[in-house]
């Protein structure tokens, strides 16, 4: 089975996903996979973090098609990243890397085939017109070389700009799903090293001073509480039993958290 997934910032309301989709099928007999169109507009480490949390659970082979663009039409480049076991294509912002990291052993090929392209290429719009039909191509067997040259000099980001250490742990939120769970950009091994379940730490969310208990899951306090615990993304996450965490304490991306260890 060819799998092709797609992940972009579009929403639900327009036709541009549908658009992605028609032109992958008109090339490649694929089953199509939506991750999320939900993104944040022109959120790239939003959408990386999600990228990175899903690339793991699907088969070897599989093409993802990630399209979070606010340099589309300028001179930033289209990229594919051949990983050990599976492909992503978009544009060389940095959303790819996080997952291609953590799928291991990966080469990027800057997009210079124009025979692969749609013929009309958009400025605002090389989701449809580039991305995609050179994910279908491959998806058909095309060998990455015929892409065009391998690069190293790609753009990075890195979702684990977080600082720790004995005393503190300093980092940013990440993600807010749609339950109103907080996830934050610091990595569970690390709170690990220094906090115990259920024990209290003291952390700072934005403006809000919270003093919370660290729980295996959120069923383990009692409702309408808030809680610490480690994602199923291993990202240390704060939330609320039956309850949302967002809305309590007007909760954005890219708000400051930081954790006191005592």
């Amino acid at each position: 089975m060819k799998i092709l997934t797609f992940l972009s910032d579009f929403g639900q309301r327009s036709s541009y996903v549908a658009q992605m989709k028609a032109v992958a099928l008109s090339i490649s007999d694929v089953e199509i996979i939506d991750i999320s169109h939900n993104i944040s507009p022109q959120n790239i480490r939003e959408g990386a973090y999600l990228l990175k949390s899903t690339v793991p659970f699907f088969p070897s082979g599989t093409v993802h098609v990630a399209v979070i663009d606010p340099g589309v039409g300028t001179e930033r480049r289209g990229i594919v990243i051949a990983t050990k076991t599976q492909i992503l294509v978009g544009p060389d912002n940095g959303l790819l890397i996080p997952a291609a990291e953590h799928l291991g052993n990966f080469e990027v090929y800057e997009i210079k085939n124009q025979n692969l392209l749609m013929n009309n290429i958009s400025n605002t719009f090389h989701g449809r017109d580039v991305f995609t039909p050179v994910a279908a191509h491959i998806l058909n067997g095309l060998y990455f070389e015929k892409i065009g040259q391998k690069i190293f000099d790609y753009k990075t980001i890195n979702l684990k700009d977080y600082k720790f250490d004995d005393k503190t742990a300093e980092g940013k939120v990440l993600y807010i799903d749609d339950f109103g769970n907080i996830i934050t950009n610091i990595e569970g091994h690390e709170i690990k090293k220094q906090i115990q379940l259920n024990k209290k730490i003291m952390l700072y969310l934005g403006k809000d001073q919270l003093n919370i208990p660290f729980v295996k899951t959120y069923g383990e306090v009692d409702k309408d509480k808030t809680l610490a615990t480690i994602g199923s993304s291993n990202y240390l996450e704060i939330s609320i039993n039956m309850g949302n965490a967002k809305e309590k304490y007007k909760t954005k991306i890219g708000d400051d958290v930081k954790i006191l260890f005592s």
